[in-house]
């Protein structure tokens, strides 16, 4: 198994490309410059929005990085649906004193021009949510020098990935928060989502690229599982959206540990594609309704969801999080890759020990 990708952070932790203005360039530089891997996701960015955001990490830190990028995503056929549940939110629109997006504000993310960019100024790696890019593309990255990962949630997307010529995969877990990276948004699969240690024991079987564990993971002795697994590597998100590095809301960094919001869920109600958030008062009540369109529920929904940030309720707002969202810490984004690489060491420490003790009865 080629460790290219691993030979470029020393611990075995990437941070994760967190799109809304939750992965800044600050998050990234502490994450690298501790031992990590650090992320900037492109989503909902200009390609001159990324571009800026990169030469802004590399003036923080000169440790390895990389880039996020939405894939573009197929033509929606039932534009009914989702006038439908435009109708569905007038009162959300009404209460928060703001209009409802437009639905049709672009479906691509700027992909284009966004490779244009990462190939005329080589990352260290580039990694690939929503689908699998082109052969292509893969190898046009690989030739200016970046290595790329694609997000998995099935074992079929993984073989997806490697035929591709991707150089490794994300296996990303039901528990992972935000949105599921699946290459097919396929409603009828809707609750049929993997267990991450299942996931990556899957797919390490499956493929033969390196494996990189994603969701839920807040403990070193849990990335110490996955990788006992088989995974080469660990992302993890939310652990990182409480730190002061990250661009997160004051009121969605607190969220995350307060009793008031005592479980996640995945819900289509604010961007028409499932992720996981913590459930709150928005995605009860539209949730259910809630149609399988993304992006145009993500347009529709935006000036809702930056209104009622902006009027601090957290009740109107997409507040992403994976399942242990509840030992989320609030330390330093580089204080905290220390404490989970302790935590890792001792918990692999633990399993030798085990391990050994084991053979040791068996002979």
């Amino acid at each position: 198994m080629s460790s290219a990708l691993t030979d470029l952070f020393p611990i075995p932790i990437v941070q994760a490309p967190m799109a809304g203005g939750i992965s800044v360039p600050q998050l990234a530089a502490a994450v690298s410059e501790a031992g990590g891997l650090g992320f900037l996701a492109a989503g909902y960015k200009t390609a001159d929005g990324m571009y800026q955001e990169i030469k802004q990490l590399r003036g923080l830190t000169g440790r390895p990085f990389g880039v996020n990028l939405f894939m573009p995503q197929p033509e929606f056929a039932e534009s009914g649906a989702v006038e439908v549940y435009a109708h569905q939110l007038a009162g959300e629109a009404a209460w928060y004193e703001t209009e409802l997006g437009d639905p049709d504000s672009g479906r691509d993310d700027g992909y284009e021009a966004k490779l244009a960019v990462l190939l005329d100024n080589p990352v260290a790696a580039a990694s690939f949510h929503f689908g699998v890019p082109t052969r292509d593309v893969l190898d046009s990255l690989r030739r200016a020098g970046t290595l790329t990962l694609v997000t998995a949630t099935t074992v079929e997307e993984a073989l997806a990935v490697e035929r591709a010529g991707a150089d490794a995969v994300i296996a990303q877990g039901a528990e992972a928060g935000g949105h599921q990276g699946t290459h097919r948004d396929v409603p009828e699969n809707d609750g049929s989502e993997i267990g991450l240690l299942s996931l990556v024991a899957q797919i390490r079987e499956a493929v033969g690229i390196p494996v990189v564990a994603a969701g839920g993971l807040m403990r070193g002795s849990q990335i110490a599982a996955v990788l006992a697994a088989g995974a080469s590597a660990a992302q993890l998100g939310t652990a990182f959206l409480a730190t002061p590095e990250s661009g997160a809301a004051g009121l969605h960094k607190r969220a995350l540990t307060d009793p008031l919001f005592t479980r996640t869920a995945l819900t289509r109600a604010f961007t028409g594609r499932p992720a996981r958030g913590l459930v709150n008062r928005f995605m009860r009540e539209h949730g259910p309704y809630a149609p399988a369109a993304y992006p145009e529920v993500h347009h529709l929904t935006s000036p809702l969801r930056k209104a009622a940030a902006k009027a601090g309720d957290a009740q109107g707002m997409a507040l992403w999080a994976g399942q242990g969202h509840r030992m989320a810490r609030e330390l330093a984004a580089g204080q905290l890759v220390e404490i989970l690489a302790e935590e890792l060491a001792v918990a692999s420490t633990a399993l030798s020990t085990k391990s050994a003790d084991g053979e040791d009865e068996r002979r």
